[in-house]
């Protein structure tokens, strides 16, 4: 997990998901409620009681499971699929999941966040060395150029 990227002009968010070694982002489109979810994890904010993905994560534990990874395995018409790999009893389960939940669930679970090479060949981005070439000195950090794609996508006909 990298960032999530907040458009200062809408309510949309996006989680970036980076290569360990390598270049390329991914950027997910994700829910207002699940990019605070994260966010909070991230932070270490704490909260009187459960939140929705700290309930799955105490459910699967309590009943003897383990999350072991996540994986964003598809994306089909515009829509990513991933799937949460549970360990019971020395078996492991691929349970279908929204990417949003998944990751939610996997920084809570501190696991593994991986995509198939195929989602990434259709949908991962980089950094143009010409981008970089013409980034300010000062330090600004290099997400300045999503936040700067993001907030001039024309999000018009995407609908509430």
């Amino acid at each position: 997990m990298y960032s999530i990227l907040y458009s200062l002009l809408s309510r949309h968010r996006i989680v970036l998901l980076k290569e360990l070694d390598g270049e390329h982002f991914l950027p997910i489109w994700i829910g207002t409620g699940e990019a605070e979810a994260i966010a909070m994890r991230l932070q270490g904010a704490q909260v009187p009681r459960p939140l929705t993905h700290d309930l799955l994560l105490s459910v699967i534990t309590q009943l003897g499971g383990s999350v072991e990874y996540i994986v964003v395995n598809d994306l089909r018409s515009n829509t990513f699929f991933a799937r949460i790999a549970v360990q019971v009893d020395g078996v492991q389960q691929l349970i279908d999941s929204r990417p949003s939940d998944a990751i939610a669930l996997a920084v809570r679970a501190s696991v593994p966040i991986y995509v198939e090479q195929g989602v990434l060949d259709k949908a991962g981005i980089t950094v143009s060395p010409e981008i970089r070439e013409q980034a300010p000195p000062s330090g600004e950090d290099e997400l300045d150029v999503f936040r700067d794609f993001v907030d001039g996508l024309d999000l018009g006909d995407l609908g509430e």
